[in-house]
């Protein structure tokens, strides 16, 4: 071990010379070189070729400008939210995968009781269908996220670890692997934490590839909502008229459901719910219009498991809701219609 970390700072400490005290190497990084003896003692990594690896990749400024907070946030506005993924690109888009998808999406229907239409929905969000799954190499926008975004380091310190143990388990090059600034991989942008948990192998080659198996892809995000507590045949959401208002802590009891619908029904919030229905008061805020109010159930807040945000979730709901209605009625469907 004592001559390992001796070659580790005598290549570090060349390449400092080289490169100079503003050298951006990943592997010039302390934090970097401690990371990989860590993992050298608790996975059996090979600390030296860890950095070397590292020694590939730069600290990426695009990604730290992504990542970062605005400097001057806008207010959140649904009014311009919704647009950017309810719309005729990804209606249409959805449809036509659902069609190329059918079978799959049945079968993932069947074992992890999440809708057709769901699945789809996040998919469409998430890359339209597969089409933006990101150009930023994954090994270098961890790292450069781990060891120099103080505000997250914990966070992706933790997902760097999660990609490496993945790739090896894959038998992947690191740095061959491509995905969002932040990490996220494939047609689902899955984190490589929730790959490693929750990706399963739905087209049965005996191996996840979320990248280039729509299969994959889909069997995972169905198992990733099933894993979060989805609840087969529930609502996910339904409108509510409110008087003026509400109060503050209604707002502020979270996005879990804690709340009865029928004591916001006494409060004079109203909704087609049972009254014994456990429920959140979601408001999608426009500023210069009324605010837009709902009642999300458990599955809402399964959805925001995926992406922590409500604006998100209920796109993916009514981007869902949208797709299966613009769906064509199969026979069966056909016959039932003609018999009411």
């Amino acid at each position: 071990m004592t001559k390992i970390l001796a070659a580790l700072a005598l290549a570090i400490g060349a390449r400092m010379a080289i490169a100079g005290p503003t050298a951006s190497s990943i592997a010039d990084l302390p934090e970097a070189v401690a990371f990989a003896q860590d993992l050298e003692k608790r996975h059996g990594f090979d600390a030296t070729a860890l950095i070397n690896q590292f020694s590939a990749a730069q600290t990426n400024s695009r990604v730290l400008q992504l990542i970062a907070p605005p400097a001057s946030p806008t207010q959140r506005s649904w009014e311009r939210y919704r647009p950017r993924f309810i719309n005729e690109q990804r209606i249409n888009g959805g449809v036509r995968f659902w069609q190329e998808n059918a079978l799959t999406l049945a079968r993932a229907r069947a074992l992890y009781g999440v809708p057709e239409e769901v699945i789809v929905a996040i998919i469409g969000i998430e890359t339209v269908y597969g089409k933006n799954t990101g150009n930023f190499g994954v090994l270098e926008a961890l790292a450069t996220l781990a060891f120099q975004y103080p505000r997250r380091a914990d966070f992706f310190r933790s997902e760097l670890e999660q990609f490496l143990l993945l790739s090896r388990e894959n038998r992947l090059d690191p740095l061959s692997v491509k995905g969002s600034f932040a990490g996220a991989i494939g047609i689902p942008q899955f984190m490589p934490g929730s790959q490693r948990r929750y990706a399963v192998d739905f087209d049965g080659d005996e191996r996840i590839d979320l990248s280039n198996s729509l299969e994959d892809a889909i069997g995972s995000v169905a198992r990733f909502l099933e894993q979060h507590g989805w609840q087969a045949g529930q609502p996910v959401a339904i409108p509510a008229k409110l008087p003026g208002t509400p109060d503050a802590s209604l707002i502020e009891a979270g996005i879990r459901p804690s709340l009865k619908a029928g004591d916001l029904f006494l409060r004079g919030i109203k909704a087609n719910a049972a009254p014994e229905s456990t429920v959140t008061l979601v408001d999608l805020v426009s500023p210069g219009r009324d605010t837009e109010y709902w009642l999300g159930f458990e599955n809402f807040y399964v959805i925001t498991r995926y992406n922590r945000s409500s604006f998100y979730a209920m796109s993916v709901f009514q981007l869902s809701e949208e797709i299966r209605r613009r769906m064509p009625l199969t026979g069966d469907e056909k016959t039932a219609m003609n018999q009411r």
